[in-house]
């Protein structure tokens, strides 16, 4: 078990009364991490010390904004081993998906960094004769960033990277599940000689997130707030947002279609959809959840798929190397084998994989699966996965959309002019012609649309979000007026 502190003002601080909560292994229930369970008080703290670091962190020059983040990113990096552990007994995810999170985590990092020098505006024509004006971005002010457990490095990274380069203060609530993941992001933080107050960190028990999210969201000084988890949750967290007027980017659930059609390159689309679909057990917001396959190739797909979705290693992934770990806890199994009942009852075929018993999910392909079905709609966020036959790509894209979610999306055809055009009709915020759905790079908007959430994180788009875009004039000659 690992105590950890929060970091309020650039100390390290428990919670007010010294109230804390455990986060247990979802494979045998050990404590993995004791942590401060933070008041709404200790949330507003947080939010102050980042707003007393404001005026100087946004005045200072680009260059040294950039040569801390490079050095968290070279800290982060040193702190693989650490980061492998962590995640291990804290949401049982393999040591390939850990070291995967380190090595984006540090290219988010990098790529923040080289964003310091960009972070500019314009010179726009005005009808006033001698007005000089300029679009010009500045830093908004306090930034609350709130990452979730399933990808905790690269996420908690991004809630807080391209924030502080373009000048801003921020707050990273940890999540419930992780937090000791997280303190270790903040450590690298430090370590790369932040000024005190710049970043913040505070942890809370499940029990008062409401309330501890409410109390920063509140706060005159925040002025961004970014959240990436569910739907269910993102919704709350717009909705106190909209209350208190504060922008927000959200970047929340997924139902990524994986678009297979007739004329694609079998094996090269088995090969995305297994890593699209088994990464870190299928807890990903990007995961391939519906495998939408052309009839005339379906059979030689799913007879390919399934044979290499059953090889996938699979084990406690603190006792060697595996591809597919612990899911997060007992919930999802159960979750998951009501969705894998009901589709049986309603025709399905069990391909591989089935019911699971502990946390350790097998990976499991459902095919033959139909609009009735349970599975067709909800999000597994599991190693469970839905085959739908269609015909013609008319069918397809109408599968492709039919989904309240749309992150991310994927379709493969050796005709790249055809899957082109079908990529450009689903609804989707990411869309990759002949790659797997799973695929993040730091210098790209990143986001969804309808219930996946709204707003862009990365390269400048990320700089958009997190800036405030100002008009400001100057009058270079005597100005005429009408009285």
């Amino acid at each position: 078990m690992t105590d950890i502190s929060m970091l309020i003002d650039g100390e390290r601080r428990a919670a007010t009364g010294g109230a804390t909560f455990e986060r247990r292994n979802p494979l045998d229930g050990g404590i993995a991490t004791r942590a401060p369970a933070a008041t709404p008080a200790d949330a507003v703290a947080a939010v102050e010390a980042a707003h007393r670091a404001f005026a100087a962190w946004s005045a200072t020059g680009p260059n040294e904004r950039r040569a801390a983040l490079l050095k968290a990113a070279h800290a982060l990096e040193a702190r693989a081993d650490a980061f492998v552990q962590a995640m291990a007994h804290e949401t049982g995810a393999s040591a390939l998906w850990a070291g995967f999170n380190v090595h984006l985590a540090a290219g988010i990092l990098t790529e923040a960094a080289s964003l310091t020098t960009q972070i500019a505006g314009e010179v726009i024509p005005s009808d006033v004769p001698g007005s000089l004006a300029m679009g010009v971005r500045q830093a908004a002010g306090v930034v609350v960033g709130i990452a979730p457990w399933n990808a905790p490095v690269i996420l908690a990274t991004r809630a807080i990277a391209t924030p502080l380069a373009c000048g801003n203060t921020v707050v990273l609530k940890g999540s419930e599940l992780c937090p000791q993941t997280h303190a270790l992001i903040i450590e690298s933080l430090i370590e790369a000689g932040l000024p005190r107050g710049v970043v913040n960190f505070v942890t809370n028990a499940p029990a008062d997130a409401g309330a501890v999210v409410e109390a920063m969201v509140a706060h005159p000084a925040v002025r961004r707030v970014n959240f990436t988890g569910s739907t269910r949750v993102g919704r709350l967290i717009a909705q106190t947002c909209a209350k208190y007027l504060k922008p927000a980017v959200l970047e929340l659930g997924g139902k990524a279609p994986f678009v297979v059609l007739d004329d694609a390159d079998i094996d090269a689309a088995v090969n995305a959809a297994i890593f699209g679909s088994f990464a870190n057990s299928g807890q990903i917001c990007m995961s391939t959840e519906r495998i939408v396959v052309d009839s005339a190739v379906a059979d030689e797909f799913v007879s390919k798929f399934a044979a290499r979705a059953q090889a996938l290693p699979l084990g406690d992934p603190r006792e060697g190397p595996v591809v597919l770990g612990s899911v997060v806890d007992m919930s999802t199994v159960k979750r998951c084998n009501a969705l894998i009942d009901d589709a049986l009852a309603k025709g399905a075929k069990l391909v591989c994989g089935g019911k699971a018993e502990n946390t350790l999910m097998p990976a499991t392909v459902l095919d033959h699966v139909t609009p009735a079905m349970e599975i067709y709609r909800e999000e597994s966020f599991a190693p469970v996965k839905a085959v739908v036959r269609v015909n013609g790509v008319e069918e397809a894209v109408t599968i492709a959309n039919d989904n309240e979610f749309g992150l991310s999306s994927a379709v493969f055809g050796r005709d790249v002019a055809r899957a082109w055009n079908v990529a450009q009709r689903i609804e989707a915020g990411i869309c990759h012609v002949n790659g797997p759905t799973v695929h993040d790079e730091a210098q790209m908007p990143f986001g969804g649309v309808k219930a996946s959430g709204y707003g862009r994180f990365g390269g400048r788009a990320g700089v958009e979000a997190f800036t405030e875009l100002r008009w400001i004039t100057v009058q270079t000659t005597p100005r005429h007026y009408p009285f």
